[in-house]
């Protein structure tokens, strides 16, 4: 029985994601890959990885769902996703500013992936939003 194997051994203990086209990506991804002690958690997320999560960002059901999922990407991922109201009124999801942190390795097309797939849950259901405005305090704290 013969084997199929890869010419090239990762020297990682999970797949990593594959190397966008010269000038696509500023991820560092060679720098990261070369540095034994450097955070390697960010080439995890490979393309199947990413969708994954897209999917999983798109069935969140609650502010608390929303939360996990934040704290599930710092842990695997080393990276934050940031939500929270933008400087100006809000009016619109729009205005609710929503970024996945530059972390090296961590390729661009994720980086504006996730925050669009969370735009769009938020655009999908409102009652999230409000809970996250709520939770900044743009709802609560007026006695009235």
């Amino acid at each position: 029985m013969r084997e199929n194997v890869s010419d090239t051994v990762s020297p990682f203990p999970f797949p990593i994601r594959t190397e966008c086209p010269p000038g696509a990506c500023v991820c560092d991804r060679d720098r990261i890959m070369a540095d034994p002690q450097a955070d390697h958690r960010p080439l995890a997320l490979t393309r199947q990885q990413e969708q994954k999560l897209v999917e999983r960002i798109e069935r969140i059901e609650s502010y608390a769902d929303l939360q996990h999922v934040q704290a599930l990407i710092s842990k695997n991922l080393g990276a934050e996703l940031r939500i929270e109201p933008g400087p100006n009124e809000v009016r619109t999801v729009r205005g609710i500013i929503v970024v996945l942190e530059e972390k090296p390795g961590l390729c661009k097309k994720a980086r504006q992936a996730v925050p669009s797939a969370v735009r769009r849950r938020l655009g999908e259901r409102p009652d999230i939003a409000w809970a996250l405005l709520d939770a900044h305090d743009l709802f609560g704290g007026q006695a009235g």
